[in-house]
C-alpha cells in the first residue's frame, strides 16, 4: 500500500515537473519577480549569477540563450521604466542541427506553456519578411543576403511576438529568435523593420 502511494507520488511530481510550471513571469512584470520565475523554471535551470540572462551550451555549435530585458525589443532605447521586463528573447544557434520556426516555437511552448502557446498560435500577422518582391530581386540580381532574415511579427490578445531566422548561402539556418514582448511596443519594432 504505501509502495503504490510513493509511486503515485512521484508519478504526479513528473507529471508537474514536466506540465507544472505555468507562466508566472512575463512581460510587463517586475525584475525581481522575472529573475525568481527564470531561478525556479525545470527547462531554464540557470547558473550562479545568470540573474536575468540564461546561456546553455551543449557544444561551441550548440547554444540556447534566454534573455529577460527592461528595453523593448529592435534598436536600444532609453528604458521608461527599469524595474519592469518589456521583452523576453529565446535565442539558438544550432550549427549541428540548424534552427527552424518550428523549433523555435515549441522552445516557446516548453517555456511559458500551454497559454502562451495559444495565444502566439492565434496571434495575428502585423509583418513578414522579407516581402515577395524583395525575394524575387534577391534571386534575380543573386544577392543572398537580401533573403537571409526571414522573420514575423505577430500580435495577439496578450503580447506581441516577433520571430526571425536567419539563413546562410545553401539555404539553411543555424541562428533563430523568438521574442514576446509587450504589445504597446509593437509601433516600434514594427516601424524599424520595414527600415531594414
Amino acid at each position: 500500500m504505501n509502495v503504490i502511494k510513493i509511486g503515485s507520488f512521484l508519478s504526479l511530481g513528473i507529471i508537474f515537473a514536466l506540465t507544472g510550471n505555468g507562466v508566472n513571469a512575463l512581460p510587463g512584470q517586475r525584475t525581481d519577480q522575472v529573475a525568481a520565475w527564470i531561478n525556479g523554471h525545470p527547462t531554464l535551470r540557470p547558473g550562479i549569477g545568470d540573474g536575468l540572462v540564461v546561456r546553455k551550451s551543449d557544444t561551441a555549435g550548440e547554444r540556447f540563450t534566454f534573455q529577460a530585458t527592461v528595453l523593448p525589443p529592435g534598436t536600444i532605447s532609453y528604458p521608461k521604466d527599469r524595474s519592469t521586463i518589456r521583452s523576453e528573447r529565446i535565442a539558438i544557434h544550432d550549427q549541428v542541427n540548424g534552427v527552424t520556426i518550428e523549433r523555435l516555437e515549441e522552445s516557446l511552448r516548453t517555456v511559458y506553456g500551454p497559454e502562451i502557446y495559444r495565444d502566439y498560435n492565434s496571434a495575428q500577422f502585423v509583418y513578414t519578411y522579407p516581402s515577395p518582391e524583395i525575394l524575387e530581386l534577391s534571386r534575380r540580381q543573386n544577392l543572398p543576403l537580401w533573403s537571409a532574415e526571414q522573420g514575423q511579427l505577430l500580435l495577439g490578445e496578450q503580447y506581441g511576438y516577433w520571430i526571425e531566422i536567419t539563413q546562410n548561402d545553401s539555404g539553411r539556418a543555424f541562428i533563430g529568435q523568438l521574442t514576446v514582448f509587450l504589445k504597446e511596443d509593437l509601433g516600434k519594432l514594427e516601424t524599424e523593420l520595414r527600415a531594414r
